[in-house]
């Protein structure tokens, strides 16, 4: 009640934020367990193959534009309140950032389809690739979430998000009940990207303005690309090593072996929500404090880091104790070789949440062009281990991997780095002190 009128805005989004991530991930997370249990190890492996194959690609069809996005659209004035137009330049740079992206998508898309036709030997497998790979047309309505989340205003997100969790869920129940093959279960995962894209734009046509304001400018476009280039070569890494590991599991292993795989992860995603729900939120609140109050920017950058980072310390042991009963009475004894996986793999939270912070960081002070550095450290390491370690220690050995390759990028990296040593030194003292942070926090101890 005693809060000022920013932290008033960042509880109240923040409040929608995690809401939002709650809903959808936990509907997400039922329905994959019945899903799962319904299609088995093998061909559950299989949908998530093609998943993760396609999210690849991802990368390239956001150009790494998401958090320039953010960034120069929470600088415009005079937007966010409701019932108003955002200026000519919040236009600008949405109509602009729509186009480059939906030119991205097409061409990646493509090169999808490509690549699997040329390298899957599975006629069935080639197929679904090609039909998941129309959700990348349908992403590029991310630019309307960036814009709503650069105005810190999540509710109108997290009511579409909701809405697409709900209707998506109800229609793999119903093929459940229909017995409907694998197909038209990853075709129902294609369109949730298309329910989820129409709520989008359905909401910003609700309450900010028409698209039909955005206007495409040449020069902004130069700028964008400029400066999101370093952010796409990083954020290309890091899908590498963040979705390689179940391409080459099913490559090098088995398709069941991803299935399990991906079980552990599915709860991990889960976890995975609390260090980025509260980063993003913060991020254009931090963004400001840079601009005016460089002290006030380092002093509550390092209470953010302390916080985020132990309180998803805790909730990593606990999944990890409880890793047998949430695998056995959820998917079933037929995953119980996920059991193992889940227990190592509950950590990646916590390398998330230590290299999350300090990437926002990275960003709102205008370093990114040497996050290559740092992310190619991390996809190096992934994909070496994975090389050496999958034939010789099996799918577990993936679980510790994912772990290592994001602690190498997301912090070692930044000892090599001198414009990245002060994150390097706030990541330090997280890890030594930032525990005493999050026991204030809690029981208001000093």
């Amino acid at each position: 009640m005693h809060l000022s009128e920013t932290k008033q805005k960042v509880v109240r989004n923040l409040f929608w934020a995690v809401t939002g991530k709650v809903v959808t991930l936990l509907g997400s997370l039922l329905v994959g367990i019945f899903v799962a249990r319904y299609l088995g190890p093998e061909q559950y492996g299989l949908m998530n193959y093609v998943v993760s194959f396609v999210a690849l690609f991802q990368v390239f069809a956001s150009f790494g534009l998401d958090n320039i996005e953010i960034r120069e659209e929470s600088k415009c004035k005079g937007t966010g309140e409701k019932g108003r137009v955002p200026g000519v330049e919040a236009n600008t740079i949405l109509g602009t950032a729509f186009g480059l992206r939906l030119i991205f998508a097409g061409i990646t898309m493509l090169l999808v389809i490509l690549t699997a036709w040329l390298f899957e030997a599975d006629t069935f497998t080639k197929w679904m690739i090609t039909l998941y790979s129309l959700s990348m047309i349908m992403n590029t309505f991310g630019v309307i979430r960036n814009y709503f989340t650069s105005i810190v205003w999540n509710e109108y997100i997290v009511k579409t998000e909701i809405s697409r969790t709900i209707i998506g869920a109800l229609i793999k129940v119903v093929l459940l009940l229909l017995h409907a093959p694998l197909a038209w279960f990853i075709a129902a995962t294609l369109f949730d990207t298309i329910l989820i894209a129409g709520g989008y734009l359905l909401s910003y046509r609700k309450q900010i303005a028409s698209p039909r304001l955005w206007t495409f400018d040449l020069p902004t476009a130069k700028y964008l690309i400029k400066e999101s280039f370093p952010l796409l070569l990083s954020g290309a890494a890091v899908v590498v090593y963040q979705k390689i590991d179940q391409v080459m599991i099913g490559n090098m292993i088995d398709k069941a072996n991803v299935g399990y795989f991906s079980v552990a992860s599915a709860f991990v995603h889960v976890l995975m929500f609390v260090p980025i729900t509260i980063t993003d939120t913060y991020m254009p609140i931090i963004a400001k404090a840079w601009n005016t109050d460089k002290e006030m920017y380092k002093t509550q950058n390092q209470k953010f880091m302390n916080f985020t980072v132990w309180c998803t310390m805790l909730c990593a042991v606990l999944v990890s104790l409880l890793s047998y009963p949430l695998i056995r009475y959820t998917y079933g004894e037929q995953f119980l070789a996920a059991v193992p996986i889940l227990q190592v793999l509950a950590f990646k939270v916590v390398s998330v949440a230590f290299s999350s912070v300090a990437g926002k960081m990275i960003v709102v002070e205008g370093l990114q062009k040497w996050t290559i550095i740092r992310d190619f450290v991390g996809c190096v390491v992934c994909v070496l281990l994975n090389y050496l370690l999958l034939p010789h220690y099996g799918v577990i050995a993936a679980a510790w991997i994912a772990i290592v390759s994001n602690l190498a990028a997301g912090y070692f990296s930044s000892i090599f780095i001198p414009a990245y040593r002060h994150t390097f030194v706030c990541q330090t003292k997280c890890l030594l002190w930032g525990w005493r942070d999050m026991l204030c926090s809690i029981f208001k101890y000093k």
